[in-house]
């Protein structure tokens, strides 16, 4: 059996302790739910000077290194700023181009260092990985001719209508390989947008076809940082997921507390009572299991400990925001189902997390073989 019991490291360090609480304070001032709901019908999904503001922060540069503009405070200082954003229904660019410079610097270190400068710098970068829309195939269908020129599409591309760069997972004779494609190469022409069930996140469909990438990526190491990239993908949506978990639970509780029937706070029934208890043991694995994994995660290749902390996350964040999602419409009654009312941001995001980076089905497939003989 994987030796999970023998991995229980949960740090939390001051680094990711002061993140938290700025984060926190940022996504209090600047992320209201009356301007979330602002951003959901526009083409970015967020404000630009928000986004600024973030980039002024650092926050692009957390996990990348000095020599690039970064702060190397490593993956882990992410966590509590993506978890903040997440509690904050806040639509940024920040967890697409946290993987996509994660992404190059493992698979191509420092030849990248122009690219990943970029992108500690602000510029928005973000993988384009599904050939279609399975999560566990190989997806490497684009292809790198002869003449050092993509052939392919790609679908749900996130952030494709705000990047500057985009790291596109296809092959060359067989072969897995990363090409680095600017969007000054790339036409308008180019991209399909797609309606997505979370109106805070974007993404497109993206034809690659004709576009020569300014680098190449291939060998041994292309692959290792696929799956690590992979990973990563998964424990970052969980830790959004659970910050919004969190929010979720804040608004059930608020009704509760307030909503009154047959003369008395609904709050006071135990058949609320209990299942807002669950969400709140649900949000607090989810965060356990959210900053063990963090803890695990270094700059080599993940661990099979690593692997099977980060497909728990996932897991458990998933389920979690799921059942407090629809908790929230239930609790709310007959206004939870319009869009008048916050839940429905909350279930929305609850299924866009399902989906992303493999359901919990697909972990758990997954989980079966590195912990059961």
């Amino acid at each position: 059996m994987s030796s999970l019991i023998g991995s229980v490291a949960l740090n939390f360090s001051e680094e990711q302790s002061m993140l938290l609480d700025v984060a926190r304070a940022f996504v209090r001032d600047k992320s209201p739910i009356d301007q979330v709901r602002a951003q959901l019908e526009t083409p970015s999904g967020y404000d630009q000077g928000v986004w600024d503001e973030m980039v002024a922060l650092g926050w692009t540069g957390i996990a990348l290194p000095e020599t690039v503009g970064g702060s190397a405070l490593g993956f882990s200082a992410v966590i509590p700023v993506v978890e903040a954003l997440g509690h904050g229904l806040l639509g940024t660019p920040l967890v697409d181009t946290t993987l996509a410079g994660q992404l190059l610097l493992r698979a191509g270190g420092a030849a990248q260092e122009a690219t990943l400068s970029a992108i500690a710098a602000g510029e928005v970068a973000t993988v384009a990985l599904l050939d279609g829309g399975d999560w566990g195939a190989d997806n490497t269908g684009v292809s790198l001719d002869d003449q050092g020129v993509l052939q392919g599409t790609k679908s749900f591309v996130g952030s494709a209508q705000v990047a500057s760069y985009f790291v596109v997972v296809g092959h060359q004779n067989g072969s897995p390989i990363l090409a680095v494609a600017s969007r000054s190469a790339m036409s308008d022409d180019a991209f399909t947008a797609n309606t997505l069930i979370d109106l805070t996140k974007r993404s497109c469909r993206v034809d690659f076809s004709g576009v020569r990438p300014e680098q190449v990526i291939s060998g041994e190491q292309v692959a290792s940082a696929l799956r690590d990239y992979r990973l990563m993908g998964a424990l970052l949506a969980a830790v959004e997921a659970t910050g919004t978990g969190a929010r979720c639970l804040e608004v059930i509780v608020d009704y509760l507390k307030t909503r009154k029937q047959f003369g008395k706070l609904i709050g006071s029934y135990q058949a609320l009572k209990h299942p807002t208890v669950d969400i709140y043991c649900a949000v607090e694995d989810s965060r356990s299991f959210c900053y063990h994994a963090a803890s695990i995660i270094d700059e080599s290749a993940l661990s099979t400990d690593a692997e099977t902390a980060c497909r728990m996350a996932k897991t458990s964040a998933g389920d979690m925001l799921v059942f407090a999602g629809d908790r929230a419409v239930q609790f709310h009654g007959g206004i939870g189902f319009t869009w008048d009312c916050d839940s429905t941001l909350f279930i929305r995001r609850a299924q866009w997390t399902q989906q992303v980076f493999g359901d919990a089905i697909h972990h758990r497939k997954r989980l079966a073989g590195l912990l059961l003989d």
